[in-house]
């Protein structure tokens, strides 16, 4: 059995947004105690190791949205971060390419957007262009960004951590949270293996954050639900790497928050095709043969959830489809790179994004923060929380120190 601990800042959950957080506030307020709390026995195993490390440039994002902001921001600082740690980067290009007329609008939508954004050198290319850029990829017109990277985001997990520790901060792990006791002037929270005391409280909790936050909150206060969904990746063999250069993408369907199944080459030259958005039997459901019972009854009790479902049904078909059947997958990578073939593909990792969906059955595209006294919940960090997550941790900083959870608030980015 290990001590009780004692806080002025406690953070549940050692993914790269609390860690992210423990540094800046340890930056901020080196003299205060802040201790993190992870269910692991290691930092960053869910959402910030599975995924396929490209660092976000923005260009998906509404203009003047926080989300939007907090990319460009974020990007620059882990940028930064990177180099000033010797962390590995490598630079690539990115094309996101219309395959049919339909598409036009959008692609054209997705300019604007990453012209306001201010993102540099950012092109409209020709079919005839893009073939120079990404020699076997087919489209009618793609846009072009030329300044991209790849990125391993556990090193950046490592990293922090490190850097924490050293400034005299503490990572306990194997620390699942079973009870919050939310008292005036401090905050409870209760572990199979000890308690923890804290002046403050960040909730971190990635997939499970939005059960951490009912345990302060209340059932019923939290205005949507994490849905999980698989997303499943391939890889291409060895023999067909050479088929993509840097990053090629879809454009993605606007009503939709996912990006669709796009290509990636990564750092150690591996190159990904995926993922899907299959809805998961288990928040940590990575495997199609995992099932919770409490996860499972949790969303079918959920009325947003069969809302979604309604809304959404026949892309979330073609999703199923494409996780049931090798064929229909490559079928969709096809329209990007014609000439792969099934046997091009072998199985890679996957991973689990925790989707808020809100009570009317829509997906909430956006960070989503909540707050009550003296406790503060993330519930919400899609992509591209991993590359904002600096400026997600200065935003958390910056409203600590200056309102210190004097009231209830909601903030959607």
């Amino acid at each position: 059995m290990m001590r009780d601990t004692s806080s002025d800042i406690l953070i549940i959950g050692a993914g790269i947004i609390g860690l992210a957080t423990a540094y800046q506030l340890k930056k901020l307020f080196p003299r205060f105690q802040v201790t993190v709390l992870e269910k692991e026995k290691m930092s960053g195993m869910h959402q910030s190791a599975r995924n396929s490390g490209v660092i976000h440039s923005g260009i998906y994002y509404k203009p003047g949205s926080l989300k939007a902001k907090n990319c460009t921001e974020g990007r620059n600082a882990l940028l930064e971060f990177c180099r000033d740690n010797e962390i590995q980067l490598k630079k690539l290009s990115k094309v996101i390419v219309a395959a049919q007329e339909k598409e036009i609008p959008f692609l054209l939508e997705l300019e604007k957007r990453g012209h306001i954004n201010g993102i540099q050198d950012l092109k409209r290319i020709s079919k005839e262009e893009l073939k120079e850029i990404e020699p076997h990829a087919t489209g009618i017109q793609a846009l072009w960004v030329p300044e991209c990277y790849s990125i391993r985001f556990q090193d950046v997990v490592e990293k922090l951590s490190l850097h924490f520790k050293k400034m005299g901060g503490e990572i306990f792990f194997d620390q699942k949270v079973i009870a919050i006791r939310a008292k005036k002037d401090r905050v409870i929270v209760e572990t199979p293996r000890t308690s923890h005391t804290a002046t403050y409280l960040i909730n971190c909790g990635g997939l499970f954050s939005d059960r951490i936050a009912s345990l302060v909150l209340g059932k019923g206060q939290i205005p949507f639900q994490i849905i999980p969904f698989r997303g499943e990746y391939w890889e291409l063999v060895e023999s067909k790497k050479d088929l993509v250069k840097g990053l090629i993408y879809p454009v993605p369907d606007p009503k939709f928050p996912f990006l669709g199944v796009h290509l990636s080459r990564m750092i150690d030259g591996r190159v990904l095709a995926g993922p899907n958005a299959v809805l998961a039997l288990a928040r940590e459901g990575y495997k199609k043969s995992q099932f919770n019972l409490e996860d499972f009854f949790q969303y079918l009790c959920y009325p947003g959830f069969w809302k979604m479902v309604a809304r959404y049904w026949d892309v979330g078909w073609q999703e199923v489809q494409r996780s049931l059947r090798k064929k229909a997958f490559v079928k969709q990578v096809q329209r990007l790179i014609p000439q792969v073939q099934e046997h091009d593909f072998i199985e890679s990792f996957t991973g689990i994004r925790a989707q808020a969906v809100k009570k009317d059955g829509t997906m909430l595209d956006d960070f989503a923060i909540m707050q009550k006294h003296n406790t503060f919940h993330v519930l919400n960090a899609p992509s591209p929380a991993a590359t904002s997550c600096l400026s997600i941790a200065k935003f958390i900083c910056e409203h600590f120190s200056k309102r210190l959870f004097s009231e209830f608030e909601s903030f959607d980015f």
